[in-house]
């Protein structure tokens, strides 16, 4: 009987791996140990054309969300890539469709960035309510003359209503998160979570999207951007939020409308937004900058020192498994989303 953990790609003894940006000193020292590794070194992504060069010589492509991994790029790949180790747990940057066509495996890094993530998520949940990075600016500028009593007031979040857009690992981070504060949990998934998971977080299931959004206060968006999810939350859902409602996105900037986020903001629509992701990223909408109640990070909800290495971590693992004839561990399944 065949063993049930090999995969049908042979043996690939020092594979040619090709690292498309600077990782880690610690990940990229181990794999210029263990296999044969070009790293493009630098601050800027490769363009188009050098992805496509590199594709066409190596084993091993790994990328990051960066690099928009296309069917064009895929179709003219070299006939010895076999593997797509993305460091990263979003793989909407890549076309799924196109490399299993080609015989190409893809994999993730599912699971390292959770509590990360989820911590930059609550920060944001506070920081936007609470008026922080206003306050900051404030005193930086020089121009705080000391406390008042109606200095600098913003909302607090206990006893508001949280609605979490996607329940996976994060969102349930999230909410773990969350309760702590005293916010109440709400949220909209594509399937419902067991009830034991529900009755550990206190969380209460909206099948309907629409009607989860007319009663939260603050929404929080840890959905994957897929086809599905691109632009979900556009401008008739953002007419649905009340106008006291914060948005918080820590997942993809193309889940959100920007326009008609803006507008809602300019418009006194909305009380505010947490953004560390953008729909055009790195290009920020300059009247996104202008609005005070808007707080912005630069897309940095994974960026931990520990959340890197275990990202390279498992991006090594992924490759070793599959260069020994194994399935790699963490290889995107048909489905994925």
């Amino acid at each position: 009987m065949p063993e049930m953990t090999r995969a049908a790609n042979p043996r690939v003894p020092n594979p040619k791996v090709w690292v498309t940006r600077e990782l880690p000193a610690a990940v990229m020292d181990r794999m210029e140990q263990l296999f044969h590794t070009s790293i493009h070194r630098g601050p800027a992504a490769l363009t188009r054309d050098e992805l496509a060069a590199a594709m066409a010589e190596c084993d091993v492509l790994v990328p990051t969300v960066t690099d928009e991994i296309d069917a064009d790029l895929i179709a003219g790949a070299g006939p010895a890539l076999k593997l797509i180790a993305n460091f990263g747990a979003g793989v909407n940057h890549i076309d799924l469709k196109a490399a299993r066509a080609r015989g190409i495996i893809v994999t993730n890094t599912p699971g390292v960035l959770t509590e990360d993530t989820a911590d930059m998520t609550m920060a944001l949940i506070l920081s936007v309510p609470r008026r922080l990075a206003e306050g900051e600016k404030l005193v930086r500028s020089g121009e705080w003359k000391g406390w008042t009593p109606g200095g600098m007031l913003g909302h607090r979040i206990g006893g508001k209503a949280l609605g979490i857009l996607g329940m996976g690992r994060i969102g349930q981070a999230v909410a773990r998160r969350a309760r702590a504060f005293g916010l109440t949990i709400h949220y909209h998934n594509r399937h419902r979570l067991p009830k034991v998971v529900e009755a550990e977080l206190q969380a209460q299931w909206h099948p309907n999207l629409d009607e989860m959004l007319s009663a939260i206060d603050i929404l929080t968006i840890h959905t994957p951007r897929n086809p599905d999810s691109e632009g979900l939350i556009d401008a008739g859902r953002i007419a649905l939020l009340r106008p006291h409602v914060y948005v918080i996105n820590t997942s993809r900037g193309g889940i959100v409308d920007e326009a008609a986020l803006i507008a809602a903001l300019e418009g006194g629509r909305l009380a505010g937004a947490g953004l560390d992701v953008w729909q055009h990223e790195p290009q920020i909408d300059p009247r996104l900058l202008a609005l005070p109640n808007v707080v912005m990070t630069p897309h940095m909800g994974s960026a931990t020192f520990e959340g890197r290495l275990a990202t390279g971590e498992k991006v090594i693992t992924n490759i070793r498994m599959w260069a020994d004839g194994h399935r790699p561990p963490d290889q995107v399944l048909e489905g994925w989303a």
